[in-house]
């Protein structure tokens, strides 16, 4: 996906493969609308593997794609070498994400932003004009910072999505509910990267994860939301190539 862009300059050690889910990006629009789902994308990532001749392989996802990589480790863990989940969906899982988010919002008080970000959060659209509108007058509860880089990656998100892909990603999707202990179970090791700021998920549902996840080890990136490579790209680059860096325990 675009937006991940150099993950904040870890370009510059690890080369970075980004795969665009079905429908977005330069992938084709699939004929069965069903094989958007995002157990069927972990399937693509298992393909893309093995296209590309990997027997091992570092994956790292984002979000929505966290869930994804969730799904992948534990259907192909000899796969992996190292699993890197940044701000990743929960809902994989069936776990909340929004675990003290009134805390998190009441942390940030202070922004003259907070009192319609956080009503535009919880706001009924009318139609996809102000469905829009919403999403950007929430936006600034994504980013440690509502500064120039937050404001034109908000603003380029739109056009990097594709409506079909989005509501088809968990469109008769159940979460596994043995799909945790297998999790837990996971050897594979694997750093978990929260915002501090962040609210799906919040820092304390990620807590939650990485007790879940005995493999784990949790980096809170201080004063980073959502998206912590465009908060503190350097912050982000180290901790992430620290971790991958890192000799085998």
């Amino acid at each position: 996906m675009a937006y991940l862009g150099d993950l904040g300059g870890l370009s510059a050690t690890r080369t970075l493969i980004l795969l665009d889910n079905r429908g977005t990006g330069d992938s084709a629009i699939p004929a069965d609308p069903a094989t958007y789902r995002v157990d069927r994308i972990a399937d693509d990532v298992e393909a893309l593997r093995a296209h590309l001749g990997l027997d091992t392989m570092d994956l790292l996802g984002h979000s929505a794609g966290g869930g994804t990589c969730m799904l992948y480790a534990a259907a192909h863990p000899a796969r992996l070498r190292r699993l890197v989940l940044v701000a990743p969906s929960l809902r994989v899982l069936g776990l909340q994400s929004d675990v003290d988010l009134a805390h998190v919002l009441a942390e940030r008080s202070h922004e003259p932003w907070i009192d319609e970000a956080a009503a535009a959060l919880t706001a009924e659209a009318a139609d996809e004009q102000d469905l829009e509108r919403l999403r950007m007058l929430a936006a600034p509860l994504l980013y440690g910072r509502w500064d120039d880089a937050a404001r034109a990656q908000a603003a380029a998100e739109p056009a990097q999505f594709a409506r079909a892909a989005t509501d088809g990603f968990y469109a008769g999707f159940d979460p596994d509910p043995t799909l945790p202990e297998r999790l837990a179970a996971l050897a594979v090791p694997t750093l978990l990267v929260a915002g501090e700021h962040d609210i799906w998920p919040t820092r304390h549902a990620m807590r939650q994860l990485a007790a879940l996840l005995t493999a784990s080890r949790l980096t809170v990136q201080p004063g980073a939301g959502h998206f912590p490579w465009v908060d503190d790209p350097r912050a982000f680059a180290a901790s992430v190539e620290g971790f991958l860096a890192a000799a085998p325990a």
